[in-house]
């Protein structure tokens, strides 16, 4: 089996549209340092891709560390934006 048909490689996306579809669905936003990733409900996205998400927690190496609710993540910090399970 070659790795391109692989169901565990990642595929590139156009951030744009994959962010507006998430708009209203449950996220999880790992940022670039501290190994801490925001799991909540993404409310909004502009043209600079900054993301603001409601019902937050936040996770640092994978142990919760609290619910936050609402919060507001600037683009720069992002290293990926998930999909999660509702």
């Amino acid at each position: 089996m070659s790795e391109a048909s692989d169901s565990n490689v990642m595929q590139p996306v156009n951030p744009k549209p994959f962010l507006k579809g998430l708009v209203n669905h449950r996220v999880g936003v790992k940022l670039k340092f501290n190994n801490t990733e925001y799991r909540g409900t993404l409310v909004s996205t502009d043209n600079y891709f900054n993301l603001q998400l409601e019902d937050t927690e936040e996770f640092v190496a994978g142990v919760s560390h609290g619910v936050l609710g609402e919060i507001f993540i600037r683009c720069n910090n992002v290293l990926y934006v998930r999909q999660l399970p509702n």
